[in-house]
């Protein structure tokens, strides 16, 4: 089958191999759509969260389930899923009180194990979950990143008719600002520097002017940008931290002190998931708009280099073996 293997830093190939072996644990999946995530870019620019190689990326994936191991039971082929991305260890005590998103050896798909860019995938039950068949793929993949923005919502604490500012609109900022809206009923606004990629989100949610906010979200892994909503928000402010930061910076946290501002991380999801699939059919059509044309997996290696150079107005670039 056709897979695309990254073997180092910048070094991803489109390769033929060998079907995946199956295991009476697991199941095959035929894989029909893998989302990009921005962590698969920044291994591919860093290799921080790789634990082999090389390894198939892909942990946003939607399949049809094509062969149920022995031991396997409620699923049966012809099945839609997607994946859980997170792979847990079952044993520190964050897994223990059920909180595996804050497992002390959390990997993900893709990562530790071969993920959705190719054909085919062996996944564990555990990993899985159902959707509807009427839900198409390029939306229910959007499951996994919508759960992860389901997350930063439910971590705000957030009232409704609350001012937001959420900087960065890409995917989880993107996808943040569409749920505070529709599910919080938010006053939104959206500090994003693609114009195109701000129209896009314009046209879905009623973006208010920057002004005064009492709420935030950081999605952009940029210190300054968060050094401004510190600045910026007002006193006794909240501010959800989603984006991935590629360095260390100073900081200067008296301003925290002084102002009160409580400052949350955000790691993947709870059951998040469970609940943004529940969202879909509520939100299929606005994140279909979302979403760009489907990419093949030849065109993938290319795609990593337009992603990287910002060159895309979509908020969520896929693949469709």
């Amino acid at each position: 089958m056709k897979a695309v293997r990254l073997y180092g830093v910048g070094d991803l190939r489109v390769e033929s191999v060998a079907l995946p072996e199956m295991a009476a644990d697991r199941l095959r999946l035929k894989v029909l759509a893998a989302g990009i995530c921005g962590s698969d870019l920044h291994n591919y620019r860093s290799g921080k969260w790789l634990a082999q190689l090389p390894v198939t990326p892909g942990h946003e994936l939607c399949g049809e389930v094509l062969e149920v191991g022995a031991e396997v039971t409620g699923f049966q082929p012809g099945d839609r899923v997607v994946a859980d991305s997170r792979v847990w260890c079952g044993e520190c005590p964050a897994c223990q009180r059920h909180s595996f998103n804050l497992c002390t050896r959390l990997g993900f798909v893709g990562e530790v194990c071969d993920g959705g860019f190719a054909e085919q995938v062996v996944l564990p039950p555990q990993g899985l979950l159902k959707v509807p068949a009427d839900i198409p793929p390029a939306v229910a993949v959007l499951s996994e990143p919508l759960g992860v923005a389901l997350r930063v919502v439910n971590q705000l604490r957030i009232p409704a008719g609350a001012r937001v500012r959420v900087a960065g609109g890409g995917t989880i900022g993107g996808l943040t600002a569409l749920l505070l809206h529709e599910v919080a009923h938010c006053q939104v606004q959206l500090s994003e520097p693609n114009p195109a990629r701000f129209q896009l989100l314009a046209d879905l949610i009623p973006l208010q002017p920057l002004g005064e906010f009492d709420y935030a979200v950081e999605a952009t892994g940029i210190s300054h940008v968060l050094q401004q909503l510190v600045t910026e928000i007002t006193a006794g402010g909240r501010i959800a931290l989603v984006g991935l930061f590629h360095h260390h910076a100073d900081f200067d946290f008296n301003t925290l002190v002084e102002r009160e501002i409580a400052l949350v991380g955000c790691s993947v999801f709870a059951d998040e998931q469970r609940q943004a699939l529940a969202l879909l059919p509520q939100l299929a059509d606005k994140l279909a708009t979302l979403t760009a044309p489907a990419v093949a997996l030849d065109e993938l290696p290319q795609t990593y280099v337009d992603l990287l150079a910002g060159n895309s107005r979509w908020l969520k670039s896929w693949v469709q073996p």
